[in-house]
């Protein structure tokens, strides 16, 4: 039977589990830790307790929110074996239906060889799981040492941050040995060249820098990147650095030419 949930019913009548399926639907059927506070940040405090900041996550569409920052405390490793423990966030939900989530740090199994991550309880609640682990961290433990924790979860991006990958804009380029231009856009942080050229002289260029410059937010991020690549009756390519700086390998024949070229930016977005 259909329900209105956000709306007036006069009485009690939405649900955790309503909302946990909003959220499920919205943000995906998995786990992800917020892009917000400290996002779950763990530091190694000493051989048996590491410390898990502040943060927000959602589990199977459940909210847990991480206030404070809590201690945990990691059982000592035994000198000449390995182990590696888990840290999770776990959803439980127990008599009278109460349901509570808490950090918990799942202990492995000791070994001379290589070791391996514990079981962890993987039915979603939105599949009626009553126990349900997040895992966060992978702690390794070689004899009483505690290694590099490894972090096991996603970090949700903002929809602002979809919006700005989603964000165009173009301009146009002037072509080396051409009088000639071409079309640059952008789409979020990708760049896209490509259109047609009559080239006005030949000469071979042996990594030769051009007169003209990438416009500033067009500009790529690795140095060298090829962002014109010409066919036709020439083997002409230019290759931009993050400053500009246009570098030609080639000839470009007098002929007329296509051009294309791909690479991602890591200037601010050019104003509209």
């Amino acid at each position: 039977m259909a329900e209105l949930v956000t709306g007036h019913a006069n009485k009690a009548h939405a649900t955790a589990e309503q909302a946990a399926g909003l959220n499920a639907g919205i943000l995906g059927l998995d786990d992800y830790v917020l892009n917000v506070h400290d996002k779950l940040k763990i530091t190694v405090v000493s051989a048996n307790k590491v410390t898990i900041g502040t943060g927000e996550l959602v589990m199977q569409g459940r909210h847990v929110s991480q206030g404070t920052p809590e201690d945990l405390i990691v059982t000592n490793g035994s000198q000449g074996q390995k182990r590696n423990d888990l840290i999770v966030c776990r959803y439980a939900k127990g008599s009278q239906n109460i349901e509570s989530a808490k950090l918990v740090v799942v202990r492995g199994t000791p070994t001379t060889g290589t070791p391996t991550d514990p079981a962890v309880n993987t039915t979603s609640p939105l599949d009626g799981g009553t126990t349900y682990d997040m895992p966060l961290y992978r702690i390794p433990l070689d004899g009483i040492t505690i290694g590099t924790p490894v972090a096991l979860f996603n970090v949700l991006k903002p929809i602002s941050d979809v919006g700005d990958s989603l964000t165009q804009r173009s301009t146009t380029w002037r072509v080396p040995y051409s009088s000639d231009s071409i079309l640059l856009t952008r789409i979020g942080d990708i760049c896209f060249m490509g259109g047609n050229v009559k080239f006005n002289s030949s000469g071979q260029n042996n990594y030769t820098k051009a007169q003209e410059k990438l416009p500033e937010g067009y500009r790529p991020v690795i140095v060298n990147t090829p962002v014109a690549v010409f066919g036709g009756e020439t083997t002409f390519i230019c290759y931009g650095d993050a400053n500009g700086t246009v570098t030609m390998l080639g000839n470009p024949n007098s002929a007329y030419a296509g051009c294309t070229g791909v690479w991602r930016t890591a200037d601010p977005m050019p104003a509209a």
